[in-house]
């Protein structure tokens, strides 16, 4: 019998390979076994290239890539988890009680940076956030991934993700600042001279490819000024680390070509916003289950129901996938824009896209988030919610066909059809998502919601440009 014929709670009974067994026992001890393997091969890269300085990078729960550095000299007791900081930096605001917490590194994530000097060069290793008892810190959002990857991995499934990350390319001012400028008026897939960008764009790959990133391609997308790169799929949390990274790197050299790099959703009304394609597909023993020639649109029902568990929790999952106030001017309801509650192979209307590929490139992607988002958490939702579909079979609705008429507004179809249409709505969404909550736990839970719902809150209470303008002459 195939892998693909396994459904739900069946596969549960499955003997684990080797493979999975091993993945379920480095998760169960925070990382150990990479510790005994890697730390020694961690010291030696430190020599080898003259390494003085390690940033000790962690993401916050909303996603701002953060970093201590040490010495060379500290790496040691840094690999050993012996690093102490305040809470304050992975809970993502300051309040008036912090905990002391440690920095764990994972040293397969060791990495210099290559545009930093060779003599005293400067590298990376990626942490979990660590309770002083042991056992990982409940905010920390890593964690909560590999806590969903362990549930995956315990039913025989390996989680593999791909990412198309768009982003803008503007001037600065005289003062350094950020413009909405942009450098060229190019559009999709348009070459120099017309894209102006083009020789960043070509630097931040050799960068992200000198630092063990697959990229599959990267071209100018369709506003002035906008780019994509494509990462190639990988393992979580391989892949959370890859984008967490990629934001940070690309800011990084366009600074040195004297540009901005912007991963805002919507940085300007008239033209397109930014997203993150998320490319999924779920395996097992070497096979990818969302295949089958025999089902419907040629997937399996693993993928049908997985389709079918991300469209219910659609609604919180996006609270996550965009959670800035900004991010709700991208997802508008429009036939371009991935804003409703639906999945197609070409209508780009529908949050989900299912493209043609079969065999082992068979896969869903996730068209509504963006790149503001933190990865560890939106993947965490979106695994969590597939799982919830496999496990309860879940039948997704009915597939959208491309000649779909398009909406007129968002009036003519159900509200429950679109994606929320505030970072308010996509709040109340998620606190009342229970299947969401085990994802996050509740100490992340509680944290971003209060922070975001605050956000929103400043939000509504401004008086925005467009609302002087509109009304203050007429009433």
């Amino acid at each position: 019998m195939s892998n693909k014929d396994f459904e739900g709670k069946d596969v549960l009974k499955r003997p684990v390979s080797n493979m999975v067994f091993w993945g379920v026992f480095y998760f169960s001890l925070g990382g150990c076994i990479l510790d005994i393997l890697g730390k020694e091969g961690v010291l030696e890269k430190a020599r080898e290239y003259n390494v003085k300085f390690i940033r000790l990078q962690f993401t916050d729960v909303f996603g701002v890539f953060k970093n201590i550095a040490v010495t060379v000299e500290e790496l040691d007791r840094a690999l050993n988890g012996q690093v102490m900081f305040d809470s304050s930096a992975v809970e993502g605001f300051v309040r008036n009680r912090e905990n002391d917490i440690y920095l764990y590194p994972d040293p397969t994530t060791f990495e210099v940076f290559p545009w930093r000097p060779r003599d005293g060069a400067v590298a990376r290793l990626i942490c979990d956030a660590t309770s002083p008892g042991g056992g990982a810190y409940p905010a920390c959002s890593r964690s909560a991934l590999k806590k969903v990857l362990q549930k995956a991995s315990e039913s025989g499934f390996q989680f593999r993700v791909g990412a198309q990350i768009e982003f803008f390319l503007f001037h600065t001012d005289s003062q350094g600042k950020p413009t909405t400028a942009t450098h060229d008026q190019a559009g999709f897939c348009d070459l120099s001279p017309v894209d102006l960008g083009e020789n960043a764009r070509r630097d931040m790959v050799l960068t992200l490819e000198e630092m063990g990133f697959e990229i599959s391609s990267s071209h100018h997308e369709n506003a002035p000024g906008q780019h994509e790169i494509f990462i190639k799929e990988d393992v979580a949390p391989a892949i959370a680390d890859k984008i967490a990274t990629f934001k940070f790197v690309v800011r990084n050299i366009a600074q040195r070509h004297g540009l901005h790099a912007s991963f805002m959703p919507k940085p300007m009304r008239q033209v397109n916003g930014s997203g993150m394609h998320l490319h999924l597909s779920l395996w097992c023993d070497g096979e990818n289950i969302f295949d089958d020639p025999t089902g419907d649109l040629g997937l399996s029902k693993n993928a049908q129901h997985f389709i079918g568990g991300i469209l219910q929790h659609a609604r919180s999952i996006t609270a996550l996938a965009n959670p800035l106030v900004n991010s709700y001017k991208r997802i508008l309801p429009n036939r371009l824009y991935p804003a409703r509650v639906a999945w197609s192979e070409r209508n780009r209307n529908t949050m989900i896209r299912v493209p043609v590929q079969r065999g082992d490139d068979t896969r869903i992607i996730l068209r509504s988030p963006d790149p503001t988002c933190n990865p560890y958490l939106a993947l965490a939702a979106v695994l969590q919610a597939g799982l919830h579909g496999i496990t309860d079979k879940i039948a997704p609705v009915p597939f959208l066909p491309e000649d779909s008429p398009d909406p007129n507004g968002f009036v003519e179809i159900a509200k429950e059809d679109w994606l929320p249409r505030s970072l308010g709505d996509a709040l109340r969404a998620l606190a009342a998502d229970k299947i969401i909550h085990e994802a996050l736990g509740e100490h992340i839970l509680r944290r971003f919601l209060e922070v975001k719902g605050s956000e929103w809150d400043r939000f509504q209470s401004e008086v925005h440009p467009w609302e002087v303008e509109q009304y203050l002459a007429n009433y």
